[in-house]
C-alpha cells in the first residue's frame, strides 16, 4: 500500500473572534496525501485501535448529534482531517481542558484540509495538535503509541502554563458576567475589563491591595498589635530574640504556647501546644530559619478556621483537620504517611489538587517526637499517631459562622487595609461569639488560596469567583469601554480616523489603531501599520483610553482574530467581489462575507452595526447582528432603507447634496455635503460613503449632531495620514482615502 502521511503545513492563532467561533483557536492547515483516497473505514483495524487508545471519544457526539455519534462516524468512514480534529480535542480533554470547540474543513486543495480546534492555551493546543497527528498515524499504520505519556506531557503543560484554579474561578466568574479578561503575563496577572474601566487582578490580589497593607500582613507582630488596639481577640505574646528568651516568654505567658516566625507564610516553622522549655527551644530554632524573628505567643485551644473576606463580608469558611496515621504493628509512621494519607487521590503536588502530601518536615518531626516517635518508628497497631494538628483538609463551615465571629474577621481585614484576605482563627466553636471560648484570631493573610473554598474536602463548594468579580464591578459594570470596529474592502482607514476624530470632540480620550498608526488622543505612539491584532490589543490594554476604534483588515481577521471579544459599534464599509483572498483558501464573495461578518457577530446586545445598504451582501449581515442596526447610504430611495426605516430604523443617507440622518420617518439634515472637505463635489463616491459610515457610528454612540457637524466640516484628507501626529498636514492624504 502506498506510504500515507498527514502533513501539517502551517498552523495559525486566531486569538479572538474570528470565522469560526467567538474563542481563540488555531486553525491548522494539514495535507492528508493519499489519505483522501482511505477513508477510516477502509483501513484495517484503525478504528478498534483508535477507539481502544481513547475510549472516551464515546463522548463526542459529532454532526450526529448523540452520544458515540463520532465513533459511528469513524465506523462508516471520515478523513484524517476530520479524526485529527476529534483526536486533539480528546487530548485537550485528558490533559484538564474539557470540552471545546472544533471543525474541519475543506479548502481548494485536493487533500489539504483546515482543522480547528479550540485553543485554551496556544501552546498545549499546538502540541496537543502534533500529539494528536502522531496518534492518528500510529493508528493507521498499526504501530504502539504511548497515550498516557502523550496525556502526561500535555497534563504538565497544562499544570505549569495555564492559569491557576483561584484566577480561574475569578476569570471564569467574569466571563459569567460577560466582562473581557486579558491574560498580562505567563503568571497570573489578569485585565478585567478595557481601557479606562479595566481592573486586574493576580490570583487574590487586586489592584485594590495595598502594598503597605500588604506589608502589614507579613508583619505578624505589628499585625496584632494593630487588631488588639482595634478590639479584635489576639492571643497574648511577643517578638523574642533567642532560645532562652523564647523560654522565657512562655512563662510569662503560661503554657502552652505557639511559636512561630513573624513573617513566614502557610503555616511553615508554625509549632503550637508546645509545654517544655525543650520543645521550645527546638521550635524557635526552626522558627528562626524561617522568618526575620520569632514569636511566642498563648496556644488557643480549638480548630483552626480559614475565613475569606472579600470587600467587607466573609464569603466563605473552612475548618482545617488534624492528620493522624493508625499504627499496623508492621510499618514504620513514614510508610504509613503514604500508605494512609498521601493515597488520598485528592492529595497531589498540581496546582488544583485540593490538599498537599504531607511530609515529615521540622514541624511534623517534631509533632511525633512529642509522642516518643521517630519517622522510622514502628507504632503499635491500632496506636494513633498525630501528624499535623493542621493537614489543610477543608471542610466548610460558612453556614456556621457566628455574626459576631464574622464581624471581628471583617474588621481584622478591614485594619490590616486589605480588600481581599485570608484571615486564620482558632475556636472550639464557630458557630459561638469568640469571647465566650478563648477564641482568637492569629493571622490575616493577603493574596488568599481560594482552592480550599472551590474544593472543600466536605461541604459545599463556594461561589468565591463570583464574590471578588462582584466586589470589583458592582451590577451593571462590565468594565468596558466603547469600542468600535471597521473592516470592510476599502475606506476602513478613513472611517476610523474620522470616527476617532468625533468622539475627542465628544470630550472622550480615543485610542486609535489604524493603518496609519496607533494614536493616543492627539498623539501618534506607534508609526506604520497599526491594523491589526497587536495594535488594537495595545490600545485595549491602555489604563487612559475612554473609547477605542479599531481597523481590521480581511487578512487579520483571518490570520489573528479580532483583538475584542465585544464591541459596542461594527461598522462595515464595502465588499469588493473582485477581492479574493486565495493564500486563505478565500476565493468567492460569499466566502469574503463570512469573513466580514464577524465583525457584527460580535457586536453587543445593546450595540450597533453600521452597515452599507447599497452593498446587498453587507446589508444581508443586518439579520446576524444581536444589537441595533443603523444603515447608511447613497440612494436615499433604497428599498433596504425603506424597509429599515418603515420599522423605526435609523440610517444615514446623502440627498439633493445633504447628509440627513434619520429615526423611521423623522429626518434631519445635518449638513450640505459641499462643506465638508473629504465629501465635496469631486471627490471619489466612497469618500461619501466613509463619511456617513463614521456619521452613523457616532451616531450609535451618541455623540450630538452640533458636534457630528462641526466634526466632519473641519477634517480634511491631510488630517487623515500625519507622519507624527494628528495635525500634521505635510503627508498622507491619498493612502487614509484608499486604504484597505
Amino acid at each position: 500500500m502506498p506510504k500515507k502521511d498527514i502533513d501539517i503545513l502551517d498552523v495559525k492563532s486566531l486569538r479572538g473572534p474570528n470565522i469560526w467561533t467567538y474563542r481563540p483557536v488555531l486553525e491548522a492547515w494539514v495535507d492528508i496525501g493519499e489519505l483522501e483516497d482511505f477513508p477510516s473505514n477502509t483501513i484495517p483495524g484503525f478504528y478498534e485501535r483508535l477507539s481502544t487508545w481513547l475510549p472516551t471519544l464515546i463522548e463526542h457526539r459529532c454532526s450526529i448529534g448523540e452520544r458515540g455519534g463520532f465513533l459511528q462516524r469513524l465506523r462508516e468512514g471520515t478523513w484524517p482531517g476530520h479524526i485529527l480534529e476529534h483526536v486533539t480535542l480528546e487530548l485537550q480533554n485528558l490533559a484538564g481542558m474539557p470540552g471545546g470547540f472544533g471543525k474541519a474543513r475543506e479548502t481548494s486543495t485536493r487533500g489539504v484540509y483546515k482543522v480547528i480546534v479550540r485553543a485554551w492555551h496556544e501552546e498545549v493546543t499546538r502540541a496537543a495538535l502534533y500529539a494528536a497527528r502522531d496518534l492518528v498515524m500510529a493508528a493507521i499504520e498499526d504501530r504502539s503509541y504511548d497515550v498516557d505519556a502523550a496525556v502526561t506531557r500535555l497534563r504538565d503543560m497544562t499544570d505549569s502554563l495555564c492559569l491557576g484554579p483561584s484566577t480561574a474561578c475569578i476569570v471564569d466568574a467574569a466571563d459569567d458576567r460577560d466582562i473581557p479578561a486579558i491574560r498580562l503575563n505567563e503568571g497570573n496577572l489578569v485585565q478585567l475589563g478595557y481601557g479606562a474601566r479595566q481592573r486586574r487582578i493576580w490570583t487574590a490580589e487586586t489592584d485594590r491591595t495595598s502594598a503597605i497593607a500588604e506589608s502589614i500582613s507579613r508583619d505578624k507582630d505589628l499585625t496584632k498589635r494593630l487588631l488588639s488596639a482595634c478590639g479584635v481577640p489576639v492571643p497574648e505574646g511577643r517578638l523574642v530574640e533567642s532560645a532562652e528568651d523564647a523560654w522565657d516568654a512562655a512563662e510569662d505567658i503560661g503554657v502552652p504556647v505557639v511559636v512561630k516566625p513573624c513573617d513566614a507564610n502557610h503555616g511553615r516553622g508554625v509549632f503550637t501546644n508546645l509545654r517544655t522549655r525543650a520543645e521550645i527551644e527546638a521550635a524557635f530554632a526552626v522558627a528562626e530559619e524561617e522568618g526575620s524573628g520569632v514569636l511566642v505567643e498563648r496556644f488557643v485551644p480549638g480548630n483552626e478556621h480559614r475565613l475569606l473576606v472579600v470587600g467587607r463580608r466573609v464569603v466563605a469558611a473552612a475548618r482545617g483537620e488534624p492528620v493522624s496515621v493508625i499504627g499496623d504493628g508492621r510499618s514504620t509512621i513514614r510508610e504509613l504517611i503514604e500508605q494512609q494519607i498521601n493515597t488520598d487521590p485528592r492529595r497531589g503536588s498540581l496546582e488544583d489538587s485540593p490538599l498537599n502530601p504531607v511530609r515529615l518536615d521540622s514541624a511534623a518531626r517534631l509533632e511525633i517526637a512529642r509522642q516518643g516517635f521517630e519517622g522510622d518508628s514502628v507504632p503499635p497497631a491500632g496506636q494513633s499517631v498525630l501528624i499535623q494538628r493542621n493537614g489543610n483538609v477543608a471542610i466548610d463551615v460558612t453556614e456556621q459562622v457566628h455574626p459576631s465571629v464574622a464581624a471581628h474577621v471583617a474588621l481584622a481585614a478591614r485594619v490590616v487595609g486589605l480588600d481581599i484576605a485570608g484571615v486564620d482563627l482558632v475556636a472550639e466553636d464557630i458557630s459561638q461569639p469568640l469571647e465566650g471560648q478563648r477564641g482568637a484570631i492569629v493571622e490575616v493573610n493577603a493574596g488568599p488560596g481560594l482552592l480550599m473554598h472551590l474544593k472543600p474536602a466536605e461541604g459545599k463548594p463556594r461561589p468565591v469567583g463570583q464574590a471578588i468579580i462582584q466586589h470589583l464591578f458592582p451590577p451593571g459594570d462590565s468594565g468596558r469601554i466603547p469600542v468600535v470596529g471597521i473592516t470592510g474592502t476599502r475606506g476602513k482607514t478613513l472611517v476610523a480616523r474620522l470616527v476617532a476624530r468625533l468622539l475627542q470632540l465628544n470630550g472622550q480620550r480615543v485610542g486609535l489603531a489604524c493603518s496609519d498608526g496607533l494614536f493616543l488622543g492627539r498623539r501618534q505612539i506607534q508609526q506604520g501599520n497599526a491594523a491589526h491584532w497587536q495594535g488594537a490589543r495595545k490600545v485595549l490594554l491602555n489604563r487612559a483610553v475612554e473609547a477605542a476604534v479599531c481597523e481590521n483588515g480581511s487578512r487579520s481577521i483571518l490570520g489573528e482574530g479580532l483583538a475584542y471579544d465585544r464591541c459596542q459599534v461594527g461598522v462595515i464599509t464595502n465588499l469588493d467581489p473582485d477581492a479574493p483572498l486565495p493564500e486563505y483558501s478565500i476565493h468567492e464573495p460569499e466566502q469574503m462575507a463570512n469573513v466580514l461578518r464577524t465583525q457584527v457577530d460580535v457586536v453587543l446586545p445593546d450595540g450597533v452595526a453600521v452597515l452599507n445598504a447599497d452593498d446587498a451582501r453587507v446589508a444581508e449581515m443586518a439579520s446576524l447582528c444581536d444589537g441595533e442596526v443603523i444603515f447608511f447610504s447613497l440612494v436615499p430611495a433604497s428599498p433596504t432603507l425603506a424597509a429599515h426605516r418603515a420599522i423605526g430604523g435609523r440610517c444615514v443617507f446623502a440627498r439633493d447634496g445633504y447628509l440627513i440622518m434619520a429615526r423611521g420617518q423623522d429626518e434631519m439634515p445635518l449638513v450640505e455635503l459641499a462643506s465638508v472637505p473629504v465629501a465635496r463635489p469631486g471627490q471619489p463616491r466612497l469618500q461619501v460613503e466613509n463619511v456617513l459610515a463614521a456619521v452613523g457610528a457616532a451616531w450609535a454612540l451618541d455623540v450630538p449632531a452640533g458636534l457630528l457637524r462641526t466634526g466632519i466640516e473641519t477634517f480634511a484628507l491631510n488630517h487623515a495620514a500625519p507622519a507624527s501626529g494628528l495635525n500634521n498636514h505635510s503627508t498622507g492624504a491619498r493612502s487614509a482615502a484608499t486604504a484597505a
